[in-house]
């Protein structure tokens, strides 16, 4: 090359979904969202809330991405500059496990920001700071090593994240289960058909509670062909 490039792009234009729209998904459980997405969407499950979700947490935002690359951290540190108010972050680091993608102080400013909460396919550093804190976090643990802030970095864009590529302006809803990703032109699809899920999740919970105990009609299934009985 003639000259470096720049350590630091930063993405203009994000997409970013409507008040309403960011509502819709507030306080819903992430299975609730899975089922609405045909049992998609979820993150690996290597990336889980840092406390082993002994805490009550949910969040749920628009993702701006900071896709920082392995060990480091400079995209995470400008997306707290760039965030808005109920923004997740979210920190990819291409699954690095060989130090911290973030520590306590990160997600205090984070905080400060008005950040929902925070997602890494990496680990995180400095636990009992972290809770003190108490921003929601996901990751994959715990690891003390420190990570660089060299780049090259780009906020504000896309980034493969715990097997699933996301995109700023994706609705991010994590809680004691996992994270889950809504892609941002499937938003309003989702909405649509969460009303429903939860209304069958009633449902459901009833008839157990009152003894149910046959999720599959045997009878039918044998008598359609799609079972057979053997001796």
């Amino acid at each position: 090359m003639i000259e470096d490039p720049a350590i630091l792009t930063i993405v203009k234009d994000r997409p970013r979904p409507s008040a309403a729209q960011i509502a819709a998904f507030q306080g819903i459980p992430t299975g609730f969202v899975c089922d609405a997405m045909d049992g998609t969407g979820a993150l690996t499950t290597a990336i889980s809330p840092v406390d082993g979700g002994l805490g009550d947490w949910h969040a749920a935002g628009p993702a701006l991405v900071a896709e920082n690359g392995p060990a480091e951290i400079l995209a995470t540190m400008a997306a707290v500059s760039l965030a808005q108010p109920g923004d997740m972050l979210l920190a990819a680091v291409e699954g690095h496990q060989g130090c911290s993608a973030c520590g306590d102080q990160i997600l205090g400013m984070m905080k400060n920001a008005g950040v929902a909460g925070f997602v890494t396919d990496g680990p995180m550093r400095d636990i009992e700071g972290i809770l003190q804190v108490g921003l929601p976090a996901w990751c994959t643990g715990l690891n003390p090593a420190s990570p660089y802030a060299k780049g090259p970095a780009t906020v504000g864009g896309a980034a493969m994240i715990g097997g699933r590529v996301v995109a700023t302006g994706d609705m991010v809803i994590a809680d004691r289960n996992g994270v889950v990703i809504v892609p941002f032109a499937r938003m309003d699809e989702v909405i649509s058909k969460l009303e429903t899920v939860k209304q069958l999740e009633v449902e459901l919970e009833a008839k157990v509670a009152s003894g149910f105990r046959t999720p599959l009609d045997l009878d039918a299934m044998i008598a359609e062909g799609k079972a057979v009985s053997r001796s």
